[in-house]
Formats: structure tokens, sequence, C-alpha cells
């Protein structure tokens, strides 16, 4: 009720005479001033929307399929209530409280109330709002309350269509949502939110802004399975900082619902995707095997320097005193490098001090590894393969990432420097430092550096256009230059100014020079002449000496030099022998046998440089000389001496390649193919012509193939003898046949076999390479075998960062998950030989057989092993059992090597998430050896 002023509608009229006979009808209308002057009237509230003069009713159902609506009733604008199709405007700017276009729409219908001033869509809605977007079964836009309100669908089966709400990157799946389009902040029941990794299940969500969330009962897991988590961390309070943090209140653990004594008052879940720094956890146990006591293994800091660029810091600590130290660090620019560094060392002390099987060892290693990208720099190129330090760090280490590794024998590294400089004719300089290290002998090898410089060939009498032709045309000659500064040392030694003492530099230059040409068109001939000069820095000399001394050695410093050379020609062709099985009307399955023979005639002659060579006495004790010793200055040559001996020798090569054309086995294929049957068959040997004696050289056997769908590689080899032995087995210049023997004396043979295959082989699949390059970048890693022969490496705490996890295997209709119809496995087998006869020892010096192979009894079991038998020593070489059990989010691994003195086993159970890794349980048994001084 509101109160009408008079001054609205009184009507003013002037004084005037009035003339009239009808006064009943003067007084109706004064009665009727009079009542409206002082009359109350009765109205209704105003409203923001106009309504139209033909609507009767207070609200209008519109329905229709997929029909977008404008919000006309938020800017004061009367709604349309006539059905539209939809080509009709879906969206348009709001001036009221929206400060964006709002788009919405819906598959069964868009209702519109006006009295509530409300806005419902249902089956499949959708509302776009700035960079806020919310799908759902039921959406409903409450424009009065600025509110917009999302749940699902409920039907017979249950619910369906549960909303999920957008936001920027952020994704968030509850059951039902409140959203204020004015504060921007939302109410959220049940959410499911992905983190970083990790996925947030909350009963209760307070969004206050796009960047906090609080939440209240709220579930942290990294399991795929939402709807049933086989763990999750239990949070009674939570805020989270999408992308940057979780910090919670009281948290606890639960497996499948089940409460665990693992409890804390408080956490801090960084969820940055960047790389950050931070603590790296522990794992603890006990080591009495040395009895080093309890210890802490794998602890550090892990510091995120820059996008380019990290630092992992990791210790070992036992409570006898023993330590270790761990630097490993990563790098790459993309499109330029990549590499890691890594630096180890253990002070180990075996028992206590004081006590008589006290000792105490400090062993290291370095390894560095360092790729240049192709396209970096096309004419200069950078590598690094380094893995150096104590002889016996892998024998004994205590890191169980070095328990497969204590087999080989070698430490190598290089490190190389190329460039090409272009031009006619172009140079490649490459500088090179290398190191070779005998773990056995604790011998090294250094060559730091070795430079290389090399000229592309120059063709003097080539045609400016054409191809080359004839003797003339073909001469070439190139320049190659080498040069090294090589050290021999001992472990011992290694890194101390006594290594530079035995030292030796050099430097040799080469021009060879060859041409070659067509011989009765069948025939390829080519002549070679090479000079070499020799450079050296150190030279010796032998003072005559007397009967019984020895002569040694006098190291004269200073610059000194020899020039070499030397001829050779050699022939060549090839044939070829052709057996055809096809017949007519036949279609044999092997239709030709293909046999080529490659045979080749050389010959070669290196004269005597005398010239070079000098003697000294031997004088007896009256002062006679007895005798007269000759000897070179440049016997110590980093490159060797010159000969002082003339050599003529003619070269006889047999090349053999023997393969077969099949029919196919897919019958759509009209075209035969070919397999080797023989990869390659090759004899040689040589006849010196200048030799007094033995003039022939043994007869060397080498060949390949391989078989089984190139699965099993065969390689062997032997060496024949003409020459007979003596009563001392001495080689004596008499062929073995005119005493008494057959042509040939085997002198020497070996054989290898590998064999790979797995569940795939005989199907006729193709197999991945996936398996192979994890292999190859975990070997390139920590220096063992790719084909798990002496072990796989197992260090689980890292293993989880690189191992993809283990797919369930098989077609889902042929697998379950407790067991398979086809079980995935994998088999690796080598076999050695090596026999011995040069001085009739007639003895195998090695036969042993190795394997290694892995098994899926279900889709989430699998058992492995790698293991071999020494034929010669009677006894199994060296023998790792693996079991390893999928536990979805957890994994669980066993290693135990169930004999020998490096004896072990480790046990592992922890989460694969990296986000959640330190959540583990990790127990060892170091293996019983007693450490040397």
């Amino acid at each position: 009720m509101a109160f009408q002023k008079p001054s609205h509608t009184f009507t003013k009229i002037h004084l005037k005479g009035l003339r009239t006979n009808s006064l009943h009808i003067l007084f109706a209308l004064s009665f009727t001033v009079f009542i409206n002057t002082f009359s109350f009237a009765q109205e209704l509230p105003k409203k923001n929307t106009t309504i139209p003069a033909n609507q009767k009713k207070d609200s209008t159902l519109v329905a229709k399929d997929t029909t977008k609506v404008a919000l006309d009733s938020l800017l004061n604008k009367p709604i349309n209530t006539k059905a539209t199709d939809s080509t009709e405007q879906d969206s348009v700017k709001q001036e009221g409280f929206l400060k964006d276009i709002v788009t919405y729409k819906a598959t069964d219908y868009v209702a519109i109330n006006q009295r509530k001033q409300q806005i419902r869509l249902y089956n499949e809605a959708q509302v776009l709002y700035e960079d806020m977007e919310i799908k759902a079964g039921v959406i409903v836009i409450d424009y009065s309350k600025n509110l917009v309100y999302a749940g699902r669908i409920k039907d017979s089966t249950g619910y369906s269509q549960k909303p999920v709400f957008t936001q920027g990157a952020n994704v968030i799946e509850p059951d039902s949502i409140i959203f204020n389009t004015d504060s921007r902040k939302a109410l959220i029941y049940n959410s499911v939110t992905e983190q970083s990794g990790g996925t947030v299940i909350a009963e209760r969500t307070k969004r206050e802004n796009d960047s906090v969330y609080f939440i209240s009962r709220g579930k942290f897991t990294t399991s795929e399975n939402l709807d049933d988590p086989e763990y999750y961390i239990l949070m009674n309070r939570a805020k989270i900082v999408p992308n940057k943090k979780i910090v919670t209140g009281m948290s606890q653990m639960y497996i499948y619902d089940v409460p665990t004594p693992i409890a804390i008052p408080f956490a801090y879940f960084p969820m940055t995707k960047k790389q950050t720094s931070g603590i790296i956890f522990p794992s603890f146990g006990e080591d009495t095997g040395n009895d080093r006591g309890y210890f802490l293994q794998n602890g550090g800091y892990y510091f995120a320097i820059s996008d380019y660029v990290d630092l992992a810091v990791l210790g070992d600590y036992y409570t006898n005193g023993s330590y270790g130290l761990r630097l490993e660090s990563n790098y790459a620019v993309r499109y330029k490098f990549r590499g890691n560094v890594a630096f180890r060392y253990e002070n180990l002390l075996n028992s206590e001090r004081g006590f008589p099987d006290f000792s105490q060892s400090t062993i290291y290693n370095i390894r560095w590894s360092h790729n240049q990208d192709a396209k970096a720099n096309p004419t200069s190129r950078f590598s690094a393969s380094v893995n150096l330090g104590s002889s016996q760090y892998y024998q004994q280490s205590i890191n169980q990432l070095n328990q497969a590794n204590f087999l080989n024998n070698t430490l190598a590294s290089s490190v190389s420097y190329s460039k090409t400089f272009q031009g006619e004719p172009q140079v490649n300089l490459s500088l090179t430092a290398t190191h070779n290290q005998n773990t056995n002998t604790e011998a090294i090898n250094l060559t730091l550096p070795t430079m290389q410089a090399s000229m592309t060939r120059v063709y003097p009498f080539a045609p400016k256009s054409g191809t080359k032709k004839g003797i003339i045309q073909n001469i070439n000659f190139q320049v190659n230059a080498r040069g090294e500064y090589r050290i021999n040392t001992t472990d011992s030694l290694f890194g101390k100014s006594e290594m530079f003492e035995d030292a030796v530099a050099g430097m040799r230059y080469s021009i060879p020079v060859t041409t070659n040409f067509k011989l009765f068109d069948h025939f390829s001939v080519s002549t070679n002449a090479n000079f070499e000069e020799t450079w050296t820095l150190k030279t010796v000399r032998r003072n005559n000496i007397f009967v019984g001394e020895t002569s040694e050695p006098i190291n004269i410093n200073g610059y000194d030099r020899f020039l070499t050379y030397n001829f050779g020609a050699s022939i060549g062709t090839t044939l070829y022998g052709m057996y055809n099985f096809e017949k007519k009307d036949k279609d044999p399955k092997i239709q030709a046998i293909r046999h080529v023979v490659r045979p080749s005639l050389s010959y070669s002659v290196s004269p005597a440089f005398d010239q070079y060579y000098e003697t000294y006495d031997v004088i007896d004790a009256d002062g006679t000389t007895i005798d007269q010793v000759e000897y070179t200055r440049f016997e110590n040559s980093l490159f060797g001496r010159p000969g002082n001996r003339y050599s003529s020798n003619i070269g006889l090569s047999v090349g053999n390649n023997i393969e077969a054309k099949v029919r196919s086995k897919d019958s759509t294929k009209t075209e035969s193919e070919k397999i080797f049957l023989l990869n390659n068959l090759n004899f040689s040997t040589a006849y010196d012509l200048a030799a007094d004696s033995l003039n022939i050289s043994p007869v060397r056997v080498n060949g390949g193939t391989q078989i089984l769908n190139k699965k099993m590689n065969i390689n062997f080899g032997m060496t024949l003898n003409p020459y007979a032995l003596d009563s001392n087995n001495n080689l004596i210049d008499k062929f073995n046949i005119n005493n008494g023997g057959s042509l040939f004396r085997l002198t020497s043979a070996n054989i290898n076999i590998s064999y790979s295959l797995n569940n795939d082989s005989f199907s006729g699949k193709d197999t991945t390479d996936e398996e192979d390059e994890e292999a190859e970048r975990r070997a390139a890693t920590s220096n063992s075998r790719t084909d798990d022969l002496f072990g796989k490496t197992q260090d689980f705490a890292d293993r989880r960062l690189t191992d993809k996890d283990r797919s369930k295997g098989g077609d889902d209709e042929e697998n379950n998950e407790f067991y398979n119809y086809k079980m995935p496995w994998n088999l690796r087998l080598a076999y050695a030989a090596n026999y011995t006869n040069t001085r009739r020892e007639d003895r195998v010096s090695s036969h042993s057989l190795m394997f290694s192979g892995d098994v899926e009894l279900s889709p989430r079991w699998s058992v492995g092993a790698s293991s071999g038998y020494d034929f010669l020593n009677n006894g199994f070489t060296f023998t790792q059992l693996r079991f390893e059990r999928d536990l979805l989010s957890w994994r669980m691994n066993f290693t135990w090597v169930p004999f020998s003195d490096r004896s072990s086993w480790n046990f592992f159970i922890g989460i694969k998430s990296n986000l959640l890794k330190d959540l583990k349980y990790d127990q060892r048994r170091q293996p019983d050896r007693r450490l040397g001084n």
C-alpha cells in the first residue's frame, strides 16, 4: 500500500459559471473528485523487467531441443517468451553484476521461471562464464542471488552426469556444486581433483578464489581406482593452492579403508610442476655381514638449480664409522646437448677399530656422460663417456646399484672433440682423451690427448667433369697426422706426480697414395704406396756390457725422427653361383640357393731400414768383444720401431656368403623372401717370400650366421697351422703332414652363441625395442650389461623414477586380474667355448652357459633369474633371483643372491608415484665379504 498524493490526481477547474439542467450529473462528478483526492491507492511493486501486456501467466515454460536463451532478464529488458530455434543468439553481454558473456545450453530443455528468477537446464547442461565452465546433468541459474547450482541426474540406475567444474587448468569433478558468480566463491560436495600426479577426494570443499581451496575430510591418493582406492591419506582439514602446495592438519594413512598407525599431526605436499629443491629421505637398516652396525643410506638433499641443471647430494652413514658420499647432476639444453655427472666416494670400515679383523679402504668412482645434439653444430661435435676410479670400486662398494657390476673387469673412458674445416680439400681435426683400466691387474693406460688430423683425398689427375677412368685419373693421395701423449701407470700411482715419469709422446705423419682400375672387366686392381714419418721426444742409448750383465737403456730427451715406406697391390673379383630348385608346375619352399665367393690376392713389400740400427758390444773378462747386439734408439717409440728386416708377402683371402630364396609365408605376397644361411665364412693366409723358414702363415677361419628368425647369433673361428712341433713343443720348419700328422694342426678355436626370445618370437609379430632402449639407458648409468646375464641392477628407490609401470599384459578378454591366459616371458642365452692347442695343451680354456629371463605368472606377479653354469669348473656362476609384485599404486620387489661370497638379499615395498616416493620400506642384507687395506 502507498499513499497517493493529491497533486498527482487533483483536477484543476477554473471558476466559471456552469449552467446545466442535470444536477445529478454534477453531483456525481464532484463526488468522484472528492473520493480520488482523499483515498489510498493499491499498487504492485515495480519489477526490473516490464511484463508484456499479452502475458497472462507468471511463468512461461519453453520446451525445445538444445536451445540457447539470452539472459535478457539480467539486463532489465523484457524476456521474449516466444519459442526460438537453435540459430538464435547464444550469449549476450551483461551489464549488471556479470562481467562477461554467459553461454549456456542443454539437450532436453531450458526452463525460465520469471517469478523465481531462475533458469533451469536439464541433461548435458553446460554453462560458460569467463574462464569458468560447468558441465552437469542439471544446472540451475539463480540470477536474483548470483548463484549457479550444478548436480547429477537421478534415474532408475542411479546417478549420472556428475558435474565437471573447470577453471583454467584446474578441473574438479564433484557430486554437486554451488557457485557465486559475483564473489566467485563456491561450495563443492564430494569433489575429485587432480593435483600434479595426485588426486584429492573431499567430502566438502570451499573455493575461496581461483587459487585457494579449503577442504574437510579429504582423501589424498595416487591410485587410479578412485571409486575404491587401495590406499589414501585422510586429511581432516586441508588447504590447497593448486599446482603449488597442500597444507594439512592431522593426517592418517588408510589401506583399503583400514586405518594404519602411520599418522602425522600436520603435513606439507609440494604440488608444483616445476623442479623444486627438497630433502631426500634415507632408508635405514642394519649391516650384519661386515659388522658395520645400523645405517642410513641414500639420504640427502636435491637442489633444483635451474631449468638446465640440477644437483643431488646423497650420503650413507654406518654406526661403526663407515660413510659414503654421492654427487649426481643432470644438465640439458634443448637442441644443443645433455648429460649427467656422478661422483661416488666410500670410506669403508670393516669390523671395529682395535679388533684383529679391522680393515679400512677408500674407494671412488667418477662417471660423466655428455651427448651433443646432431643439429647443434654440423661442423663440430663434443662427446664424453667417462668411467674411472678405484679398481676395486665395484667389488667393494656397498651400494646396491653396483651389485651386478662386480664381474666387469675393465673401466673405459673417452672424451672427444671433432671439428671439420670446410673447403677443398676438407680438413678434419679431432682431439680425444682415453682411459682404459684393468680392475684385476690395476693397470691404467691414458692418452691425454690423442690428436688426429686428416685431409680428404685429392685426385690431381681427375677430369674437371665426368667420371674418373683408368689408372692415372684414379690416382689420389691424402695427408694424415696423429699425435699422442700416453701414460702407463697403476691404480696406486694414479693422480700422483710419479705417473708422469714414464710418459711418452710422439707424432706420426702418413701420406697414402692409391689408385685402382678394372682389368679384363671382371677384376678390380688397386695399388698403394704409404709414406710415414714418426717424431719422438725421447730416444735411448745402450752402452757396452760385460758377459752376464744386462744392458739397461739410457733415456735421452730430445727431438728425433725416422721415415718408413711400403708398397702393395691387390686384385680381386666376385663369383656368383646359383642352384635353382624351381620346376615346372611345382612351387617348392626353397626356390633357390645363391653362393657368393669373393677371392682376393694381395702383395706387399717393406724394405729394411738398417740405417736406424746400432750395436753394442758384449765383452768378456779379458776385454775381448765376443758378441755384438743390434738395437735401435727408437725402440721405445710411441708408434713402434722401424723394421730392420726386408719383408715380401703374398696374401690370399676368400670370403663366402650363402643365402636362399624361399617362398613367403604370407600367401598374399607374390615375391620370394631372402634369408641368410651363412652370413660370412672367411679364409685367409699369407706367404713370406723373404723369410728363410716358416714362410706360410697360419690359416685363419672365421664366420657367422643368424638363424631362428634372426634370434640366434652364431659366431665361430679357428686357427690352422701347417707346421709341426718338435719334442719340446717348439714350432719347426717342417709341415705337419710330413711329420706324421694331418694337413693342418688346430691351434685354437672358439664359438659364441647368443639367443634371445620371448612369447611373441614364434608368433610372427614384431616385438618393440622399448625394453632394449630402457636396458641401454640403465647400462649407461650403472655400467652394467644390457642383456642382464650378470644380473639386473637393482636400486628400487631410483628404479621407480625410471621404469615404466608394467602393463597387465594380453587382451582384457583373455586375461583377468589373477591369471594370464597368455604368459609374457623372455629368455636370453649366451654360450661360449674356447679351445687352445698352441703347444699341445689340448685343453678347453673356457666353457660356460649363461642365461637370464623373466616371466609374468599373472598380470601383477613376475619372477626373473640370471645365472649360468661353468662346465670347466663345474659350478654355477653369479646367480640372482628376482621377484616383483605390482600392487597397483605400490610396488614390491625382492632380489636374492643365494650363494657365492656375495650372497645377499634386498626387500622393498613403496609407492610408485614420485610424489610419495618416501613412503617405503626397504630392508637388505649386505654380502658377507672382507675388505683389505
